[in-house]
């Protein structure tokens, strides 16, 4: 299905004018006619005005108003005619029926697909209730925002992680998204959280060895937290491949949160500190490492003492002990040989 954009329909308030004088002058012909009727002339002139009367109100049903980035999807006895786009008055056959099949679909910024119905109970002079469908067939061209809820999902080591993303996008082909699928906004919602899963299972939470992310056979240091703008770019991408036939332009995909799941979350917090404490005590050896070797050549540079390989080793022994420890170190004065 392509879109067909109907064009030089701008002419509704032409159509309001000729139809509001085709009642002025229908009312002046059935008070002419009558009187006419009266004086014993013909019916001619009454009938007609209200023949008019009876039909006039016909080319009102053909009257459509659209906002800007607005448009209306129109269908002739169930054949497509085309779409009205851009703010205007306009008049079209009117016998068109407008269709969007998503108009009762809302997408919350919580996320949650919800189908509305909104009706308005009209009580006629006999007192007899009438319920009439209130709810816009317009097709909003803006760009609008899906925030799709938090999904369990396990990466690709298999440990489940809470992830959720805000997806921005529009429509970009009104004949696509109203006659391709079912409805647009459900279908686009379940292509998100299809995507999702998809993209999120290969890529490990925190950076893992011998991983491959990319798919190049080379293991990367790519994942969910550190890499979270690549990830977004594939999971837009991703996405766009699955709802360009409802004619939907993916514009943005962002991770609005990411944690691990609630029955790993205190271990895989434990594992994080480890991991923390492993590292600041390599660093802490490193450096101390490096000072003591400073100190010995220092040392030897001014030969300041001479020392066997017996007393480097306890002097070595003692410094590390010194600078790695974990509180400060107590003096002893030794008063007596060295040797």
């Amino acid at each position: 299905m392509k879109e067909i954009v109907l064009k030089g329909r701008k002419n509704g308030m032409l159509v309001l004018l000729l139809v509001i004088l085709a009642y002025i002058l229908a009312l002046a012909g059935v008070i002419g006619g009558s009187f006419m009727v009266e004086a014993g002339g013909s019916p001619a002139l009454l009938i007609g005005g209200i023949l008019v009367i009876l039909v006039a109100w016909i080319p009102l049903m053909g009257l459509k108003v659209l906002k800007p980035q607005e448009a209306l999807v129109l269908t002739l006895f169930g054949k497509y005619i085309g779409t009205l786009r851009g703010d205007g008055f306009y008049f079209v056959n009117p016998f068109c029926i407008s269709v969007n099949p998503a108009a009762k679909t809302q997408l919350n910024q919580s996320g949650d697909v919800k189908t509305h119905s909104v009706r308005a109970v009209f009580t006629g002079a006999e007192g007899i209730s009438m319920s009439s469908d209130m709810v816009s067939k317009k097709l909003s061209m803006k760009i609008m925002t899906l925030n799709n809820n938090k999904q369990k999902i396990n990466d690709c080591l298999g440990n489940p992680v809470e992830i959720g993303i805000a997806v921005t996008w529009k429509i970009v082909d009104t004949a696509k998204a109203v006659f391709n699928v079912d409805n647009y906004k459900e279908f686009l919602s379940l292509q998100c959280d299809s995507a999702l899963r998809n993209i999120v299972r290969l890529y490990p939470y925190d950076v893992a060895p011998n991983v491959d992310t990319t798919g190049d056979g080379v293991a990367d240091e790519g994942s969910l937290r550190g890499s979270s703008e690549v990830v977004a770019a594939r999971i837009r991408e991703e996405i766009q491949k699955r709802v360009n036939e409802a004619g939907i332009e993916i514009v943005e995909a962002r991770i609005t949160y990411l944690a691990y799941a609630t029955e790993i979350a205190a271990v895989m917090l434990q594992r994080q500190q480890a991991s923390a404490i492993i590292d600041a005590r390599k660093m802490i050896v490193d450096g101390a490492v490096g000072m003591v070797e400073m100190a010995l050549e220092r040392l030897n540079e001014h030969n300041v003492v001479t020392l066997d390989e017996e007393r480097k080793a306890a002097m070595v022994s003692n410094l590390l002990v010194v600078l790695c420890g974990n509180h400060d170190a107590q003096p002893v004065v030794n008063s007596g040989s060295l040797y």
